[in-house]
């Protein structure tokens, strides 16, 4: 946890403008020079206005080989309001690792984790409930919540990308705190290393909720007021268990390679029709640590920011079944 909360707050540190100068142009002006992004195909909140001056970073589109001007709001967290508002900053796709195809990596899993939640919230379907789970770490961890009193539900939420994604819900049907009800995710080519991080984030969720350390104090107030059966049946797509798939029966694929995990990420989302993969580089020179932004352009946020919502959440919410397979290459 200690290694984990140093490299969060290195990411924290090198996705700040800092020294950093981006270019502040409109849209029509920057693309007559370089080559850059629209603006919408990062999917825009109502309130945004694109054809106003706004601050610019290159990166570079790794599926098309190409340099590439991006909005700055899009790479940085938090850029400084001087700049325009074109939409809420995030951390989602900042990712650090020992190496810089390892930072890709994470980066991608990331968006693909949190693309994934934002269909389920979308559609309000979450998937069929893993049975079966063999891996022995992971049979631990279920064992352990168990013992302690806690219901640990998990769920496929594989999206049209393939790549396995996995809920863990867990329920302290001891304590029947609204505020226990927790949440934690994972996404990685390898189905149980998926399990494996929504387990741990799941666990990590209860601890910081007890020792009252959470920052989202009005979620936690609100469930505090309606009560545990309420909060439990708002939830209600979480903690439904009709529909099963067993572990061995997920989606995983086996690498020894961090480059053939990118390859093998890229080609399932150029799969699914979403065409540029665009990285950039925020590895402080006074660290040294790799540290990269990747923009999937067209993945959703909408589960960290509603008033950002895409077409893939809006097919979500006529047609979408999670844990379902791959669409094909």
């Amino acid at each position: 946890p200690r290694v984990s909360a140093i490299m969060e707050g290195l990411e924290r540190y090198s996705a700040e403008v800092h020294d950093r100068s981006p270019k502040t142009m409109t849209y029509d002006q920057i693309r007559l020079e370089k080559n850059a992004i629209r603006p919408d195909t990062l999917i825009l909140p109502e309130y945004a206005e694109p054809e106003w001056p706004i601050p610019w970073w290159q990166g570079y589109d790794i599926l098309r080989n190409e340099e590439v001007w991006v909005p700055a709001h899009a790479v940085f967290h938090p850029v400084p309001r001087i700049m325009g508002k074109l939409f809420r900053t995030s951390t989602n796709g900042i990712a650090s690792g020992n190496t810089y195809e390892e930072a890709v990596f994470h980066s991608l899993c990331e968006l693909i984790e949190r693309d994934a939640w934002s269909l389920v919230e979308a559609s309000q379907n979450a998937g069929p409930a893993i049975t079966d789970v063999t891996h022995p770490v992971a049979r631990e961890l279920l064992d352990k919540f168990k013992e302690a009193g806690v219901d640990v539900i998990l769920r496929d939420i594989t999206s049209d990308l393939g790549i396995p994604t996995v809920a863990a819900v867990s329920d302290d049907l001891q304590l029947r705190d609204p505020t226990l009800l927790c949440i934690g995710m994972g996404s990685h080519l390898c189905s149980e290393i998926a399990i494996l991080r929504a387990l741990t984030e799941v666990a990590q969720s209860r601890a910081t909720q007890i020792h009252g350390a959470r920052e989202d104090t009005k979620t936690t107030h609100f469930l505090s007021k309606v009560g545990y059966d309420r909060a439990k049946r708002l939830n209600k797509k979480w903690f439904t268990t009709e529909a099963e798939i067993a572990y061995k029966d997920m989606p995983s694929y086996h690498t020894d390679d961090f480059l053939d995990d990118i390859h093998i990420v890229l080609d399932r989302l150029k799969a699914a029709g979403l065409d540029r993969v665009i990285v950039h580089d925020l590895t402080r020179p006074e660290i040294g640590v790799p540290v990269v932004r990747v923009i999937v352009p067209g993945l959703e946020h909408y589960a960290m920011d509603p008033e950002r919502i895409g077409e893939r959440c809006r097919r979500a919410r006529r047609n979408y079944i999670p844990g379902t397979k791959p669409v094909d290459s």
